[in-house]
């Protein structure tokens, strides 16, 4: 059984911060963020396009446009397909979802029609005040 453990980090030298108080790494995290967006963004974009997807010239495209290394660029294209995949698999989920909702709801609905025609038929009656069998619905609600 996994346990959670605390580790205290060093604190980071002051020489090592610059005037912002970030390190380098932290400085390069925040610079390549909205890159790697942006390419992510542009590969999802081409896959959906119906177009045949070649791997090879869209890494080249990616070096290029953004001057990343191939590593980076197969981990964005990693990344768009992991995007994919779980956005196509969300919808799945949400139409089938959605379905048993919707199934919910017929089946809610017949029964309130079952009521409603129980109901019908008892008033119908001329008498039905002195009747002794009930109309099925409850005697008193909020």
């Amino acid at each position: 059984m996994p346990s959670l453990s605390y580790c205290k980090a060093l604190p980071t030298p002051i020489d090592e911060l610059n005037a912002l108080g970030k390190t380098q790494l932290e400085m390069f995290l925040s610079a390549d963020a909205p890159i790697f967006k942006k390419a992510v963004c542009e590969t999802v974009a081409v896959m959906l396009s119906g177009e045949e997807f070649n791997k090879s010239k869209w890494i080249t495209h990616i070096q290029t446009t953004y001057g990343v290394s191939k590593r980076h660029a197969n981990g964005i294209i990693a990344a768009a397909n992991g995007e994919l995949g779980s956005a196509r698999e969300c919808r799945k989920l949400h139409i089938k979802t959605l379905e048993s909702q919707a199934k919910s709801c017929e089946s809610w609905l017949l029964n309130a029609e079952k009521k409603l025609k129980n109901c019908r038929k008892f008033y119908a009656v001329k008498n039905w005040r002195n009747s002794k069998k009930g109309c099925g619905f409850p005697l008193s609600c909020s």
